[in-house]
């Protein structure tokens, strides 16, 4: 075995581990959360080993590194997640990898992801990022719509040739209410989720918790979790 390949082996263990901790003292079973390593600025070897190890689900946020490395990496069972904020003129290149866009947050986004579906004849899951930090009607620093913009969104993905609702996604807010209160954002998310199931009852995914704040959100109901850190180590600066 590889130094690297022991490395993510005994990281991923240590990860799972606290995902199953934290799924018994919430009394949910392991298999109700997914597992999505943020492979990002990380090597495509490294992508091929976690997949060996049993990975199933992988994130980035930068095309540029996404597109290359899912290229090289297109024979393994995976699911691409992309996670960044998107910019139209990168929506043809990620919808020819990636399997589901949790960062979608305006209208002329989910227009552009349509048309490049429906052009590569492929339906993308979408999932309606939304930020807690950001005022009524507005969007978050981060990327994100505020709480009170996600009916009209979610409406528009539905209704949208190519693309699939797939549910709701957040990160912890730096700023606002709930800054420094992962578990209560987390909580509100679950809220927000409840609320559009009513209308949408097959968008049951919640995206939320990273590294540093997993435990919470699966204390709070998440099916997804985003961790990148804890497996791959701490990131390499960009140049």
């Amino acid at each position: 075995m590889t130094d690297r390949r022991a490395e993510l082996s005994a990281n991923l263990a240590k990860v799972e581990e606290r995902i199953a901790k934290a799924c018994a003292a919430a009394g949910r079973e392991r298999d109700e959360v997914t597992l999505i390593v943020v492979t990002k600025t990380y090597p495509a070897s490294d992508v091929r080993i976690l997949s060996e190890l049993g990975v199933r689900d992988v994130a980035e946020n930068r095309d540029q590194d996404a597109a290359p490395k899912a290229a090289e990496c297109a024979d393994l069972p995976l699911t691409w997640h992309f996670v960044g904020q998107l910019q139209t003129n990168k929506v043809r290149s990620v919808v020819s990898y990636a399997d589901l866009v949790q960062s979608v947050d305006r209208p002329k986004l989910i227009t552009a992801l349509s048309a490049q579906a429906v052009r590569a004849e492929r339906e993308l899951g979408c999932l309606i990022q939304v930020a807690l930090d950001a005022a009524e009607g507005g969007r978050g620093d981060r990327g994100g719509v505020a709480p009170d913009g996600i009916e009209e969104l979610a409406a528009l993905v539905a209704g949208t040739e190519g693309l699939r609702l797939d549910g709701l996604m957040t990160v912890a807010p730096l700023t606002g209410p709930y800054a420094g209160r992962q578990l209560a954002a987390f909580e509100r998310l679950m809220d927000l989720s409840t609320a559009l199931r009513v209308a949408h009852p097959a968008a049951n995914m919640v995206s939320a918790g990273m590294s540093a704040d997993l435990e919470q959100a699966v204390a709070a109901g998440a099916t997804h979790v985003r961790v990148g850190t804890a497996v791959l180590g701490v990131r390499p600066r960009l140049g």
